[in-house]
């Protein structure tokens, strides 16, 4: 993860925290059951259900994710 991202501080972050996927409709979240969940600094990849979503941490420790990436992890992390 670390190696592929190129980010020496890239790390697992604990579940303890609202996950959510903005949807189509502005301003709508819809939320995530992740079990994965990896920070690059302030940006972060998210695995639910098969599936990673890209996000931001935010300063209260939630994610917001926008889209979704894919099922490849090394594909979701060029892309960062």
């Amino acid at each position: 993860m670390r190696t592929l991202s190129g980010d020496p501080s890239a790390t697992p972050l604990s579940f303890d925290r609202l996950v959510v996927v903005e949807t189509a409709r502005q301003g709508d979240y819809e939320p995530l059951q992740p079990d994965v969940i990896l920070a690059f600094h302030e940006l972060c990849l998210v695995r639910d259900d098969r599936e990673w979503f890209m996000g931001q941490l935010d300063d209260d420790g939630s994610v917001i994710c926008w889209a979704s990436y894919g099922s490849d992890l090394a594909e979701a992390i060029r892309s960062l």
